[in-house]
């Protein structure tokens, strides 16, 4: 018995040490609280519950502390003595609420920022819904550095203008990818919903070598939205007073590490209007279907591999002409003047990549498309087809402060256009088959370098171009940044730009004329050199309710070859070929944005342009180009974000239009335009997952009066739709509404 007794005693301390109390904790309500954290008061030992609220943990040793806490984020915690018990229950009372807290914070409309040595204005989703943005060429409304510049009015094809210079000198790329070239370039931008763009970069001058050699006049790269950063369901519904209706449908789904992104527009076409009463369609009939998906993989920001693959299909056609145009009995005929555009485009992007670490990444871009169009420009037959091929396989290294991106690439166009006449023109010889391959493989470099601690940035970078017409093609271009403080900075950039030229597509509205095109030589390519600086200024107050950012630049273009038609030696001809003289283009803008109290965003900008050649020793500038410019928009919406009001006032200077001295009376036009006034205005009402916008464009219907030089002869000798200085079609109302489901 002494020997039970004295095993016993020896082993009571272990046998205590090892017994385990178990539990359960609740809140007030009696619901289980998973995770709450269960420890021995001065104990580091401790539990959580499952997620029945359950736990177990081991009773400490003869002495210790036996008072048992439980604790959960959100509760009060509660301590138990524990003396003979082996279960407790924990009922823990959920913390005295504080006050709501309210906290508004609106992403910019436009951002600028100081920290690249671009100098890049960043149009955002807030920016782009202040106007109906139906395509990426009415993305602009609100801006003073892009101009929307109307090609043919019959068609309403668009370009985008910087620096006052064609929109053939901006480069446009769809998410990096140069997908805006040759045939495409005619009504490329037209074809990209606004309910897909999420972002708009817009740089002036010549600036990165890493995307091409064409951006002399600036870079427009379009940010689509992402399949793993966007709302999982958008219905966007647009009708406007000429009863042309958008209906655009944004879908996102994933799948394992997969996300997708699928979207649908469709455009069916207004009601047949003459305003003007000159016999011809003030906006064309338009109908469209676009189905795009895009799939992604991975974070290119995280170490490891990610990838994106998008496949897009476009079909649209377009109306125009006198009233009674049918396409299906009058296209090409002489009796019935109008025009009709096919297309169909297909295409695929891809873009892979392998991040090693914080150091080093390396990707492949690959893209193609091929752009099928059957078009009539009255008694003109214009079919084309265009196949294009573009790859880049790039390497990044960062080190100490440098970031050095070296690599090569590789284009491919082959373009088929043929022209004929389907009824005898007189007067007319360029009909007949054009032909034109491009290979162009490339080597590049560049080198991003920090001195002084950040203070000067500096670019510098190449490339080399082999053309299998032109030969080789030498690209240099450096930027230099220097921040006085953080809010202030300037840049400075020069750099040479050179492209092909893709004569018809764009000049389109040479096709649509009835003037003679007239090749008086060879066409080379266009080369250039482009000089900037750039001051800006930001600045806030202490209670962060008055912001803004003073912007002002320079940009000086000097042509070594431009290839711009000639229109002015005769009325009925077009004479095309290179031009090596004096040929230059001056921009200066000055923007200042406001921001005050969260709830009103002002800007006001002016651009002064001087655009010329230079013959025989007369300086000429050249035609379509406002001198001055000058654009304020004020925008207001509640703290709560739910009421947004924006207005924006354009201001146009008198513009130099084409000579048509030698025209017969009737079908002259002044030597420049007037100055006009365009006044737009929308407002938007947030319920929730429900947008309703409306707005008008052109409230006070100012508009050019019969653009359309010789409409009452359309098959005469005189007849051009060239002439197009200001809004043909008066004021435009619009309604929308937009369905949004957000992400989870």
């Amino acid at each position: 018995m002494k020997r039970i007794v004295c095993i016993a005693g020896f082993l009571w301390p272990v046998l205590l040490q090892a017994q385990i109390i178990s539990g359960k904790v609740t809140n007030d309500k009696h619901e289980p609280l998973a995770g709450a954290n269960i420890y021995w008061l001065g104990n580091t030992h401790n539990s959580v519950t499952n997620e029945e609220g359950m736990f177990g943990i081991t009773l400490p040793a003869t002495g210790a502390n036996h008072r048992l806490v439980a604790s959960y984020a959100g509760y009060e915690p509660d301590t138990i003595t524990i003396s003979a018990q082996s279960f407790v229950v924990f009922e823990l009372k959920e913390k005295q609420k504080l006050k709501e807290v309210v906290v508004n914070a609106g992403k910019e409309g436009i951002l600028m920022s100081n920290r690249s040595a671009v100098k890049t204005e960043q149009i955002t989703q807030v920016e782009l819904r202040k106007s109906a943005c139906c395509d990426l060429a009415g993305c602009f409304e609100t801006q003073l550095t892009v101009q929307p510049q109307t090609t043919n009015i019959i068609t309403n094809s668009k370009e985008l203008r910087i620096l006052g210079l064609s929109g053939v000198y901006n480069q446009v790329l769809i998410d990096g990818l140069p997908m805006i070239q040759g045939l495409s370039y005619t009504y490329g931008i037209s074809s990209i919903p606004g309910t897909l763009v999420e972002n708009i970069y817009v740089a002036k001058g010549a600036n990165s070598v890493m995307q091409g050699y064409e951006s002399i006049s600036g870079q427009i790269n379009v940010e689509t939205k992402k399949p793993d950063n966007t709302d999982k369901l958008l219905l966007n519904v647009y009708m406007n007073s000429f009863m042309e209706k958008h209906l655009n449908v944004n879908y996102m789904f994933r799948v394992g590490k997969w996300s997708n992104l699928t979207v649908f527009q469709t455009v069916q076409p207004a009601n047949r209007t003459d305003g003007d009463k000159d016999g011809f369609l003030d906006l064309p009939l338009l109908t469209r279907y676009m189905l795009s998906t895009k799939w992604k993989y991975g974070n290119e920001k995280e170490w490891g591999w990610h990838s994106t693959i998008g496949l897009r299909y476009l079909q649209e056609q377009r109306i125009g002409g006198q009233t009674g145009f049918n396409a299906g009995r009058d296209k090409g005929s002489n009796t019935v003047y109008g025009q009709a555009v096919q297309i169909n485009q297909p295409e695929i992007t891809f873009k892979a990549g392998y991040r090693f670490d914080d150091k080093q990444h390396i990707v492949l871009q690959v893209s193609s498309f091929h752009h099928d169009q059957d078009t009539y420009f009255g008694t003109l037959g214009y079919k084309a087809r265009q196949t294009n091929v573009y790859t880049n396989i790039q390497h990044e290294l960062n080190y100490g402060n440098h970031d050095v991106k070296s690599g090569i690439s590789y284009r491919h166009l082959a373009l088929r256009e043929d022209i004929r006449f389907t009824e005898t023109v007189p007067g007319r010889t360029y009909a007949g088959l054009y032909k034109r391959t491009e290979n162009i493989p490339c080597l590049f470099s560049e080198n991003t370098m920090r001195f002084f601690n950040n203070k000067l940035t500096w670019i510098a970078g190449v490339r080399g171009d082999f053309h299998n017409s032109a030969g080789f093609m030498f690209t240099p271009r450096t930027l230099v940044k220097y921040d006085f403080s953080p809010n202030t900075v300037v840049r400075a950039n020069i750099g040479t730009g050179w492209r092909t030229v893709n004569l018809f597509s764009e000049n389109i509205n040479l096709l649509a004329s009835s003037r003679d095109i007239i090749f008086t030589e060879p066409l080379n390519p266009e080369k250039a050199l482009n000089t900037g600086i750039n001051f800006t200024q930001k600045f806030k107050t202490l209670q962060d309710n008055f912001s803004g950012t003073l912007s002002i630049d320079f940009y000086h273009t000097r042509f070594q070859n431009q290839v711009f038609p000639d229109y002015d030696t005769d009325p009925t001809k077009a004479y095309i070929g290179n031009f090596t003289g004096k040929s230059i283009s001056n921009g200066f803008q000055a923007e200042l944005l406001l921001n005050i109290w969260q709830r009103f965003a002002l800007k006001t900008g002016y651009t002064y342009l001087d655009v010329f050649q230079e013959h025989n020793g007369m300086k000429k500038p050249l035609p379509f180009n406002p001198r001055h410019k000058v654009l304020s928009t004020i925008s207001y919406n509640t703290l709560n974000n739910k009421f947004h009001a924006d207005v924006n006032v354009h201001w146009y200077g008198e513009q130099r239009l084409p000579d048509t001295e030698a025209n017969p009376p009737q079908y002259r036009r002044p030597a420049y335009s007037k100055p006009y006034t365009t006044i737009n205005a929308q407002v938007t009402y947030n319920f929730k997952k429900v947008e309703v916008y409306a707005g008008c464009e052109n409230i006070f219907n100012y508009r050019q009066h019969q653009p359309i030089i010789s409409w009452q002869d359309p098959f005469g000798p005189y007849f051009d739709t060239s002439s197009v200085w200001g809004p043909t079609r008066g004021r435009e109302g619009y309604i929308g509404v937009r369905f949004i489901i957000p992400k989870k």
